[in-house]
């Protein structure tokens, strides 16, 4: 966050859905797409994040719990600020987790997990270029770090993690470009 008088702004990072989709894109190129099955993957990345989402932040405001922040400032040390600036939505569950682990899941199903990936999407905004082995341990490291920058607790990473899998999961065995992939009708 700036300020400068009375003006305040923020700065922003590419978002999670954001980064993802740039991943998508990376993964299409180094596995020599054509357009077609670039096309498929951004539309089942995409949505699987849009489902992601929308199971995140239901389970946000249904469990409605309070950020580490809040809790370590009243209880703890008024003083102490995270890594990571505090969203202003409740913790549980973690929507890089969820986002994260769903896109994860696809990009798995289309490539295969074990895939190496050079993910240069942030190097725009400071950060360095990630190399992953497999679409797992991408999304897992995206996962623990809303832990590691002190916006969440464990259980929302982990729930957020196996609630993005389900939900990466249900988009892949429901939704199909393909029409081996279609469901028959009776």
């Amino acid at each position: 966050m700036n300020v400068k008088g009375h003006v305040m702004f923020a700065e922003k990072k590419i978002t999670p859905g954001g980064h993802w989709m740039s991943i998508a894109g990376i993964a299409s190129k180094a596995a020599g797409r054509d357009w077609k099955g670039t096309a498929e993957t951004f539309a089942l990345t995409g949505i699987a994040l849009n489902e992601a989402f929308i199971s995140c932040w239901d389970e946000k405001y249904r469990s409605n719990l309070i950020r580490p922040e809040t809790y370590i400032n009243q209880y703890i040390d008024e003083e102490w600020v995270p890594i990571l600036q505090t969203p202003p939505f409740p913790e549980h569950t973690s929507g890089h987790s969820v986002a994260s682990s769903a896109a994860g899941y696809t990009l798995g199903q289309l490539f295969g997990d074990e895939f190496h990936l050079v993910d240069s999407s942030e190097v725009a905004y400071g950060l360095p270029i990630r190399e992953y082995d497999s679409f797992s341990q991408a999304y897992k490291e995206a996962a623990i770090s809303r832990f590691y920058g002190g916006i969440h607790y464990m259980p929302a990473i982990d729930y957020g993690v196996t609630q993005g899998l389900s939900v990466g999961e249900f988009i892949w065995n429901n939704i199909s470009t393909k029409p081996e992939r279609l469901a028959q009708s009776n």
